[in-house]
């Protein structure tokens, strides 16, 4: 598959990148579950259960993609006793990592679990970085992105950066016929899809976001994926939780779709980043779009079956891949 623009040399060169995937978290976070009986307001509450975990959504997508076997290289900035924290819980998991140190601290991302299943979430902004600190993560970027076939831009971004960061380095990406891959919200999503990146991955959500709508009909959420995969100009990959998902491009009217099977939910926490992850790893294989899909929908399925942070055993992912039937728009139609 030829990007727009690029030679036969570059795809080549790609193809055979040490790195495979470069996958950003620019805001990452230890994440903090407290697991309570009830929430009590006004009184005290006791915690259960205390986990902690290195999160984020880049740092989610690159555990996925490397529990699914591909080659990557996360590039992520930490600071403070988090940051300690997470370096060294990305070095017990063997992530392969490339890190900008930071005068303020990373964030602590704290979740409240109640036994009903509810949950109370509470995001700080993060750490905001200096001028020398975003000249040297430019400078890392720059430098692996040489060496890198795939971009991964996941999650938000921190505090006082451009909000056309993302839009900036995917044209960056483009002009040395790197594919880009991009999972964000908001304005930072918008700037994003102008630079008209390679596949885009919103939720019903954030989709209906981008458009400045309600969404509530599937027939509106479908034509609204369309709308921005003409203005993209590529693929775009709609989660849609325990319903069918979508991966569709404007180009000859493509449309697939995978439902996830039934299976009991643990958590839904980072499973879209596993579905991201998924996809990656099948396109770093050079498979087919349908393939994209199914690998991802089975990888998101998979992340609900076990704690958020955690990757389940090998013939977890096989199961429910097993269980997983790619439909295209053809064949809805028939239908």
């Amino acid at each position: 598959m030829i990007l727009r623009g690029d030679s036969l040399k570059q795809v080549i060169a790609k193809r055979h990148s040490p790195l495979g995937a470069l996958i950003l978290s620019l805001n990452p976070a230890v994440d903090l579950e407290w697991i309570v009986p009830v929430v009590d307001w006004n009184e005290k509450n006791t915690i259960e259960v205390e986990r902690r975990w290195a999160g984020g959504k880049g740092v989610n997508v690159a555990r996925w993609l490397l529990h699914l076997g591909g080659r990557l290289k996360l590039l992520i900035p930490l600071g403070g006793t988090p940051g300690d924290e997470m370096r060294s819980a990305l070095r017990r998991e063997k992530i392969p990592t490339r890190i900008i140190r930071l005068r303020e601290s990373s964030r602590v991302d704290v979740v409240v679990t109640a036994a009903d299943g509810r949950q109370l979430r509470f995001n700080p902004r993060g750490p905001r970085l200096s001028n020398s600190e975003w000249s040297q993560l430019g400078k890392e970027f720059e430098g692996l992105l040489k060496q890198s076939r795939l971009l991964v831009i996941s999650g938000s971004m921190p505090p006082g950066a451009p909000v056309d960061l993302y839009a900036r380095w995917t044209r960056m990406a483009q002009t040395q016929g790197v594919q880009v891959l991009v999972d964000c919200d908001g304005g930072v999503f918008a700037e994003a899809v102008k630079a008209r990146p390679f596949l885009v991955k919103p939720n019903a959500h954030e989709l209906a976001q981008w458009v400045g709508k309600p969404l509530r009909r599937v027939a509106d959420l479908q034509a609204a994926a369309m709308t921005l995969a003409r203005a993209t100009g590529g693929w775009v990959a709609v989660s849609r939780g325990p319903q069918a998902a979508w991966l569709l491009r404007a180009e000859n009217n493509e449309l697939y779709q995978a439902a996830p099977p039934a299976m009991e939910i643990q958590t839904t926490n980072g499973a879209g980043d596993a579905m991201l992850a998924g996809m990656a790893g099948q396109i770093l294989r050079d498979a087919e779009p349908g393939e994209w899909l199914r690998h991802g929908v089975a990888a998101g399925v998979a992340a609900t079956q076990c704690p958020a942070g955690n990757t389940p055993t090998g013939e977890v992912f096989d199961r429910c891949l097993k269980q997983i039937r790619v439909v295209t728009r053809e064949r809805v139609q028939r239908a």
